[in-house]
């Protein structure tokens, strides 16, 4: 069963922290990746300790507090870069250094001036510099995405040669469609020897907003790794969302994939993310957005009411969200309306509904939302009609 289980790899405390606006202190940090040890993630990127001492510190503190899950440090493929993330890391029960270089001829030729053969002399490298320090090294192949399959297929064998654990495969600028990254991912099980001696990653940008869809035909292709954030926070349009995948895993059992998260623990980590980041959710955000189980449409509300399982396939529980909710607008019917005067103890039949839903509509055509307040109004303004006989 264990070959069936998807690594979430929670990389919000580093690519999250990238969004302009969301930088994070130390303290700050240290009380995120406790809560994502706590959600379940296996791996917590804490940070590029090369990049600044505050990095530095946040990387040294949250190894001192994590006990169970892997702590891992970004670096380039520079040597002062590794031997500063292994420093960072001396304290970790789990330490993984995570280092690469970009691999598509945009990045080989235009950002490095160099050529195919240099870039996997320069990966073997990082990768030998960083297993002098822990046995648990991530090799990042950047824009592999972007990358020619037989070239980057070169370079993933050298990095497993050279001792790399995990192979992070990335669609860094969001380009790929789910069945090009899909075959990307197939394409190096099939073609790379000595690729059962490492964990093949999806890292996956959403500047195309397929960031997930990738993922998810990442390990359908026999990835088993995730590197994803909270709320899908990133660079740019932002990263694969955790809350999406873990979610799509479960209800998808036939995929026979799972991962150790704690679905409850997702909205409750998802708003303490978004306070401390101080970034606002998207209110129709899959799964932890403020509308993610609200029903506001007179057909979605009477099926709704009926049987939930007609317009939710989570229940709000699961992840811990609050209770569905049904939204009174111009769009609802009179079963929404006659539910929720219920839910305020009026019992009215189907002849005073008819009537109501007449008065209803002119409010609701006034304002967004129709509130309590404004049905205990139409209530107590209400006058029975008389039976006819």
């Amino acid at each position: 069963m264990a070959e069936n289980k998807v690594f979430i790899f929670d990389t919000t405390l580093r690519d999250g922290e990238q969004v302009p606006g969301c930088k994070l202190n130390t303290p700050e940090k240290i009380a995120l990746a406790l809560e994502l040890e706590s959600l379940g993630v296996d791996i917590i990127e804490a940070g590029f300790p090369i990049s600044s001492p505050g990095d530095f510190e946040s990387v040294e503190q949250i190894s001192k507090v994590i006990t169970e899950a892997t702590v891992c440090a970004l670096s380039r493929a520079v040597k002062k870069d590794i031997e500063t993330a292994a420093h960072a890391l001396k304290y970790a029960k789990r330490p993984r250094i995570h280092t690469g270089i970009g691999t598509s001829d945009y990045h080989i030729k235009s950002k490095f001036n160099a050529t195919r053969e240099e870039i996997i002399e320069r990966a073997i490298q990082a990768v030998t510099w960083a297993r002098n320090f822990t046995d648990d090294v991530e090799f990042y192949a950047e824009d592999a995405g972007r990358a020619e399959n037989a070239y980057l297929a070169k370079v993933i064998e050298a990095v497993i040669k050279a001792g790399a654990t995990t192979v992070n495969i990335p669609d860094t600028t969001g380009y790929c469609l789910p069945h090009q990254y899909g075959e990307k991912i197939a394409y190096l099980i099939n073609n790379v020897s000595n690729i059962d001696k490492a964990v093949i990653s999806c890292h996956c940008h959403n500047d195309l907003g397929l960031a997930t869809a990738n993922s998810i035909a990442g390990v359908m292709n026999g990835a088993r790794q995730i590197e994803c954030t909270i709320n899908g926070l990133g660079e740019r349009a932002g990263n694969t969302s955790l809350e999406e995948v873990v979610m799509i895993l479960k209800q998808h059992k036939h995929l026979g994939l799972y991962t150790d998260v704690n679905s409850k623990g997702l909205n409750p980590l998802s708003r303490l993310v978004s306070d401390t980041m101080r970034m606002p959710v998207q209110p129709n955000k899959a799964i932890v957005g403020a509308n993610a189980f609200s029903h506001s449409s007179g057909i979605h509300q009477d099926g709704f009411l009926k049987d939930a399982l007609t317009y939710e396939i989570i229940d709000p529980e699961e992840v811990g969200a609050e209770q569905s909710k049904i939204v009174l607008t111009a769009r609802s019917g009179r079963s929404a309306l006659a539910h929720r005067f219920q839910k305020l103890g009026f019992q009215f039949n189907r002849n005073d509904i008819d009537v109501l839903y007449e008065s209803f509509l002119k409010v609701a055509d006034s304002k967004k939302e129709v509130k309590d307040e404004d049905l205990q109004v139409l209530a107590n303004h209400y006058q029975p009609q008389p039976q006819v006989a």
